[in-house]
């Protein structure tokens, strides 16, 4: 197997479950000492061991990254047990209330989306760069979404606003930090098929046709094809790559 990321240190943030479990779980089968978080400690300690059955490296770090305190203690906590950090992927977030009309979208509903999504991914920023520069660089991978790149999107004001918000503290941090060997990436996923999806959008069949007929590749996105890139934008097979918004859309730009 592949390990390009043999002695590196990784953190996932919002790896309990979905793309931030299957994320964790890739970069540990590569080699990375894996710090993850998540509000969930069961969840936690359930990835914890999938990854020490594997003989991987792996710390749990129970964390709301919207939360300045929580996310400088576990950027921390990855120098305490690693000794520093050398890639983040930004994944935790939350959904919202995505199918009511911005009139009717409660303030309290709005900030906390915003306060998970948005600030979150800025305070991990703010606390990851440093570290990283102490190592001579490193790469920064944020998780926006599909609605993060489309205009006119009808609902979920304050999930596609965080979304396009992200890639913009991507392309700053891209550009604030390419010339001391940090790249900030954001990936843009589709419907991916995840426990959180198939609760939501996926229940039944009829809302699988559905969803599918978005899609000119005739299906819903896989995990491990947004893990996938997710590892490549943070190895050195993508040294040229910074400030990119890159969608994993299955061809739904198109149309």
């Amino acid at each position: 197997m592949n390990r390009r990321f043999e002695s590196k240190v990784v953190l996932v943030t919002g790896g309990t479950s979905g793309l931030g479990r299957d994320a964790a779980l890739a970069f540990a089968r590569e080699g990375a000492k894996v710090v993850l978080t998540g509000r969930r400690v069961e969840a936690g300690e359930e990835v914890v061991s999938a990854i020490q059955k594997e003989a991987g490296e792996v710390l749990f770090v129970r964390a709301d990254v919207s939360k300045t305190s929580d996310v400088e203690a576990t950027v921390q906590a990855c120098v305490k047990n690693y000794g520093g950090l050398d890639c983040a992927f930004n994944n935790a977030g939350i959904d919202g209330t995505l199918m009511v009309p911005m009139v009717d979208y409660k303030k309290e509903v709005w900030d906390q989306v915003i306060l998970t999504n948005l600030t979150g991914t800025f305070l991990s920023m703010k606390y990851e760069i440093p570290e990283m520069l102490k190592r001579g660089g490193g790469s920064i991978v944020n998780m926006s979404a599909m609605a993060g790149l489309r205009s006119g999107r009808r609902t979920g004001a304050a999930y596609n606003a965080s979304k396009h918000g992200i890639i913009g503290l991507t392309t700053t941090g891209a550009v604030e930090y390419a010339a001391r060997g940090i790249r900030v990436n954001a990936v843009c996923p589709a419907l991916i098929q995840t426990p959180m999806s198939e609760a939501t959008f996926l229940k039944d069949e009829a809302m699988v046709q559905k969803a599918i007929q978005m899609y000119p590749i005739g299906r819903i996105g896989r995990p491990e094809e947004v893990t996938s890139l997710v590892l490549w934008l943070c190895s050195s097979e993508a040294s040229f790559v910074t400030g990119s918004a890159i969608p994993v859309d299955g061809g739904s730009l198109l149309i």
